[in-house]
């Protein structure tokens, strides 16, 4: 076993995608390789948004801090969610956590994805969507909240899909992105707590019943 807990043989998690396993790995190429999937960021045994969210997390994590990333690994693996209301709450939840730290830009970004949150929420009985903790996020950064209600004035109500094309995939990247740029201590921990976030929006239920261990390095890349 090698340090902080990566099984000797494995690659080593870095920043962006790679080509095969020799040349490292981000965290959703390891998960294919754990899952047993042919070699991708895109692995099909992860719920695209949450791979979304990892890889986001993995390429804005500082190299001396992605090894702390590993353990969370497996917990992806088998990680679908629930359908559209559960892809709401995900987003809703991570946006959330961030908004707090993120510069204004980014906030008055963010504000506005979570507007159109509730606003989902609302017209489709998403009852898995915590409303009342995004009230209080937009509470926290009032002139961002006013901004994006203003910029939202006479637009139309989001449809499922643009949501799911579209805002959730810039909510997350405003989030983490915004997260690696606040001037905030310890921005490794706070990218992992997003991740944490996102994993724990997935119910026990969700997840796969059998836990999966690399014994031996893999002969892919031996």
């Amino acid at each position: 076993m090698s340090m902080r807990g990566v099984p000797d043989g494995l690659p080593v998690l870095s920043r962006g995608k790679h080509r095969n396993p020799r040349q490292g790995a981000c965290f959703m190429e390891m998960a294919s390789l754990l899952a047993n999937e042919p070699w991708s960021d895109r692995p099909r045994c992860t719920h695209p948004l949450l791979a979304q969210l990892a890889r986001l997390v993995n390429d804005h994590t500082s190299d001396a801090g992605r090894a702390d990333l590993v353990v969370m690994i497996p917990e992806v693996i088998g990680a679908h969610g629930h359908g559209f209301a559960w892809e709401v709450a995900l987003v809703a939840r991570v946006a959330t956590q961030a908004m707090y730290d993120l510069p204004e830009p980014r906030q008055r970004t963010l504000a506005v994805g979570l507007l159109r949150c509730d606003e989902l929420a609302a017209s489709y009985g998403a009852t898995t969507v915590d409303r009342d903790a995004i009230r209080t996020a937009l509470e926290q950064v009032p002139g961002a909240a006013t901004w994006a209600r203003d910029f939202m004035t006479g637009s139309v109500p989001l449809k499922p899909r643009a949501f799911q094309r579209h805002s959730a995939p810039a909510m997350l990247v405003c989030a983490v992105r915004g997260t690696a740029e606040a001037a905030v201590p310890d921005q490794d921990a706070r990218l992992r707590a997003l991740l944490r976030t996102g994993i724990g929006s997935v119910r026990p239920d969700e997840r796969p019943q059998d836990v999966i261990r690399i014994v031996a390095p893999d002969p892919r890349f031996v």
